[in-house]
C-alpha cells in the first residue's frame, strides 16, 4: 500500500471514528428531541429508537406549555430566566471586582484569604444550604426570587480563579501608565483592563449562566410557592408518581429548556477557547 492511500485511509478511519464519537456523545440529546415528538403510549414500546412510531408533538408542546396546577410553562421560564440573569450578572461583577484586587492590588494577607477563596471549591453547595437558608430566613427572604439570586452575589470561586489568571497575564506597567493618566482604579479596571480580559469574563457568564439555569437544589429548598418556581422544579411536577405521568409534556418542555443555554453558548462560544485558555496579553 502507497504512503498515500495509507495516510487516506486513515484520514478516513479517523473522520468515520469522530463521528461515531461524536454521535454516541450527543445521541441522549437527538433522543430527548425524538420523544417531545413521541406519544406517551407508545414512548417506550422501542424507547431506543428515534424515529416516533405514533408523532404526538403538537399535543405534546401544547400539554407543556399548559403548565401544571393552572401555571403555564412560561411562568416557570420567566422565573428562571430573571433568576439566571440578574444572578449571573452579579454572579460575575462579584468575581471580577474580587480578582482585581487579588491580582493587582497589595494588601494584609492577600495570598492567604486568596488561598481559602480557592478551598472553597472543595466544599460541596449542598453543605452551604443550611447556613444560607438560616440568613435568608432571618431575613424574611424564604420564599422569594431574592432568595434565588442572593447567594450568587458572592461570587464563584472558580470564576474568581479564571479571572486572576488572566490578569496575571497583563503587565502592571498598564496600570501605572494609566495611575499616571490620572485613572483611579475604578477607572483602572474598567477602562484598561476590562477590555482585555473580556474573554475570561464571558466564558465566566457562560459557566455562571448555566450553573444557575439548571439549578435544582437552592430552589427546591428555599421556594414553596408554586407560580415562584424555576424550570427545573416545574419539570419535576410534570411526574406524579400517584396518577398520570405527562411524559411527553416533559420531555417537550425539556427541549425547550435547554434552548437557552444552547443559544446563550452559541453567541459566546467564540470567546470560550481564549477564555479557558487563560492566556491574557503577551508582552
Amino acid at each position: 500500500m502507497s504512503v498515500y492511500k495509507k495516510k487516506k485511509l486513515n484520514s478516513v478511519l479517523f473522520h468515520i471514528g469522530a463521528c461515531a464519537l461524536g454521535f454516541i456523545m450527543i445521541y441522549p440529546l437527538l433522543w430527548l428531541v425524538a420523544s417531545s415528538f413521541k406519544s406517551n403510549e407508545t414512548m417506550f414500546l422501542d424507547c431506543y429508537s428515534l424515529i416516533p412510531q405514533v408523532w404526538d408533538a403538537a399535543k405534546n408542546y401544547a400539554s407543556g406549555f399548559e403548565g401544571i396546577g393552572g401555571v403555564p410553562f412560561m411562568t416557570f421560564f420567566g422565573n428562571s430566566m430573571i433568576v439566571t440573569v440578574v444572578g449571573m450578572v452579579g454572579c460575575v461583577a462579584t468575581s471580577l471586582f474580587a480578582a482585581y484586587a487579588f491580582s493587582r492590588i497589595r494588601f494584609k494577607f492577600g495570598n492567604f484569604w486568596f488561598g481559602c477563596v480557592m478551598m472553597t471549591m472543595m466544599i460541596p453547595a449542598q453543605v452551604m444550604v443550611v447556613p444560607q437558608y438560616i440568613i435568608l430566613k432571618k431575613l424574611n427572604l424564604i420564599d422569594t426570587r431574592v432568595a434565588l439570586i442572593l447567594p450568587w452575589f458572592f461570587g464563584g470561586a472558580f470564576l474568581i480563579f479564571l479571572m486572576v489568571q488572566f490578569f496575571q497575564g497583563i503587565p502592571k506597567e498598564l496600570d501605572e501608565a494609566a495611575e499616571i493618566d490620572g485613572c483611579g482604579r475604578v477607572a483602572t479596571l474598567f477602562r484598561i483592563l476590562v477590555p482585555v480580559v473580556s474573554p475570561s469574563i464571558i466564558t465566566s457568564s457562560i459557566f455562571a449562566f448555566y450553573w444557575i439555569w439548571q439549578d435544582f437544589f437552592q430552589p427546591l429548598i428555599f421556594m414553596s410557592t408554586t407560580t415562584k418556581f424555576t424550570v427545573p422544579l416545574a419539570l419535576n411536577m410534570y411526574l406524579d408518581p400517584n396518577s398520570y405521568n405527562n411524559y411527553g409534556g416533559l420531555f417537550a418542555m425539556s427541549v425547550i429548556s435547554i434552548l437557552p443555554i444552547i443559544i446563550f453558548f452559541i453567541i459566546f462560544q467564540r470567546y470560550l477557547v481564549d477564555g479557558i485558555a487563560m492566556d491574557g496579553i503577551k508582552g
